[in-house]
């Protein structure tokens, strides 16, 4: 796929066949993404890659800890941080959930439906895979977290030329707790960010989501051009 198909084509997945992704097509993707642009070279991050019965037992663990009502350990405290209201940026978290909701049929005030939801992204949306990004704690928190992105999204879109779909979630890093437990993840580093990753169900609703973007003339200064 060239490039900027890739980018204009590339989106949030969250309904994946039941597939497995062959640890070789893995390897390539890892392999080719781990070019992604790092601050001074520094290369701070580390993959877990979980599928099959680990993945099935994260998923368990996550969804209990959520049906319990479990506030999430104090390191992973700001994945429950909202956009503050009022503001721009609760303005387009509000506007995609009313867009995925409304696809998906489920109604302003079916509980049942919106906690089934949550549930979802407690289960990395019931893909076959998913790869969590962590760094060392020794590493500045904001250098790690630039090069985090770069290389999640360079995932993200060299994921589409092996026919896959992938959606970067917060939300499947929530329970720390129960993730270093079941990947035996040592204390010293920092769970990042979490990739759901298979390949896409496209009879799935929620997959014809494409969030919109703002126009251009809203975030752009140009100075001398």
């Amino acid at each position: 796929m060239e490039l900027q198909a890739a980018i204009e084509q590339r989106k949030s997945i969250r309904g994946f066949l039941n597939k497995p992704v062959p640890k070789e097509v893995l390897t390539q993707l890892l392999t080719l993404s781990a070019r992604a642009p790092s601050t001074k070279n520094a290369q701070p991050w580390y993959f877990y890659v979980v599928a099959k019965e680990p993945l099935e037992q994260l998923k368990h663990a996550n969804v209990e800890r959520f049906r319990r009502s479990e506030a999430p350990p104090e390191e992973m405290a700001h994945t429950l941080v909202e956009p503050e209201k009022g503001t721009v940026y609760r303005d387009r978290q509000v506007d995609i959930g009313k867009r995925l909701f409304t696809i998906m049929g489920i109604g302003r005030e079916d509980k049942a439906k919106r906690i089934e939801w949550m549930e979802r992204g407690f289960r990395y949306f019931d893909a076959p895979a998913a790869i969590i990004v962590v760094g060392d704690k020794s590493r500045p928190i904001e250098g790690t977290y630039m090069d985090a992105g770069l290389v999640t999204q360079t995932i993200c879109l060299a994921a589409l030329d092996f026919g896959l779909g992938t959606c970067i979630e917060n939300q499947g890093i929530t329970y720390s707790d129960a993730i270093r437990e079941n990947l035996k993840i040592p204390d010293d580093k920092r769970l990042l960010v979490a990739i759901a990753i298979g390949y896409p169900d496209w009879d799935f609703s929620g997959n014809q989501i494409t969030s919109p973007r703002e126009d251009l003339e809203n975030v752009v200064t140009w100075c001398g051009l």
